[in-house]
C-alpha cells in the first residue's frame, strides 16, 4: 500500500487528507467557503508537515479534478502540481462526481440493489453538473450539464429508485417529485473519501501528466468583462503599441 496526500476544492468546501495503506490519518476541512486561497496552502503544508513527522515518505497526490467550480478546481489542481513537482511523485485525478457517491455506498446500507446514483453540483440556477452511476459506480449515463425540470431523469426514475445527492440536489428536490426520487442531505466532495478511488489508481498506476493536464471543467470559464468592453480594452492596447513602436 501506499502514502497518498488527497486534495478537494470543487466546489465551496476545502478539504486535505492523508491516507496510509489505505486508511486515513489526517484529515481537515473548511465547510465554510469558499476560502480555497486561504485555505488550501495551510491545509496542504500542515498534512505533509504530519506526514513528515511520522517519517512517512509520500508516494502521491491525489486531486479531484472536476467538474466544479472554475477557481477551486484550478487551486486545488495547481497545489497538487506543485507538490508533484516538488516531490517528484506521481499525480492521480479523480472524477468529482464519483468521490461524491463513495460516502452514500459505504454509509447508506438502505439503498436498493438497483438504485441508481446521481451526484450533482450546483451550476447556479437550475443547472447542475450530474452523472449516473450504479452501485458498482459503473456509469449509466456521463458527465453532463443538466437544466433540471420535472421530467429531466424519468426515463432513470420510471424503471429504477434513484438517489439524488449534492448540493446541486438541494434546489431541485421540489421540482422532481417522482415517487423513486430519493435525496440525501450533507453530502459534499470531501478529500477523505478519495481514498478508495485514489488508492485503486495506484495499485493500477493509473496516473495523471503532471505537466500537461487540466482540470475538468465541463464548460469553458466565462469572463465576468463583457465582451464589448473586453474588445475595446484590446484594441486601445493595440493602438498604444503600435503608437509607441512609432515613437
Amino acid at each position: 500500500m501506499s502514502c497518498i496526500l488527497h486534495i478537494e476544492t470543487s466546489t465551496k468546501v476545502c478539504s486535505v487528507a492523508v491516507s496510509q495503506d489505505g486508511a486515513c490519518i489526517y484529515d481537515q476541512a473548511d465547510l465554510e467557503g469558499p476560502n480555497h486561497a486561504v485555505k488550501c496552502g495551510v491545509f496542504v503544508d500542515e498534512a505533509l508537515s504530519f506526514a513528515e513527522s511520522h517519517a512517512i515518505p509520500l508516494d502521491a497526490v491525489a486531486v479531484s479534478e472536476g467538474p466544479g467550480s472554475y477557481t477551486g478546481l484550478r487551486i486545488g489542481y495547481s497545489m497538487a502540481k506543485g507538490v508533484c513537482f516538488g516531490r517528484n511523485v506521481p499525480l492521480i485525478s479523480l472524477p468529482t462526481l464519483e468521490v461524491m457517491c463513495v460516502p452514500v455506498l459505504l454509509y447508506h446500507e438502505e439503498i436498493e440493489d438497483d438504485a441508481l446514483l446521481v451526484p450533482m453540483i450546483d451550476a447556479r440556477r437550475m443547472e447542475v453538473y450530474s452523472a449516473v452511476y450504479d452501485r458498482a459506480l459503473k456509469p449509466i449515463r456521463g458527465i453532463q450539464a443538466d437544466i433540471v425540470e420535472a421530467d429531466t431523469y424519468r426515463e432513470y426514475l420510471d424503471a429504477h429508485p434513484v438517489y439524488f445527492f449534492g448540493d446541486g440536489s438541494d434546489k431541485v428536490q421540489q421540482v422532481i417529485q417522482h415517487p423513486n426520487a430519493h435525496f440525501l442531505p450533507g453530502i459534499h466532495p470531501m478529500a477523505k473519501n478519495m481514498l478508495p478511488l485514489a488508492e485503486r489508481k495506484m495499485m493500477r498506476e493509473e496516473f495523471t501528466d503532471v505537466a500537461y493536464s487540466e482540470p475538468f471543467y465541463l464548460k469553458e470559464w466565462a469572463s465576468s468583462v463583457p465582451s464589448q468592453v473586453g474588445a475595446a480594452f484590446l484594441k486601445k492596447k493595440t493602438q498604444d503599441s503600435a503608437i509607441h513602436r512609432n515613437e
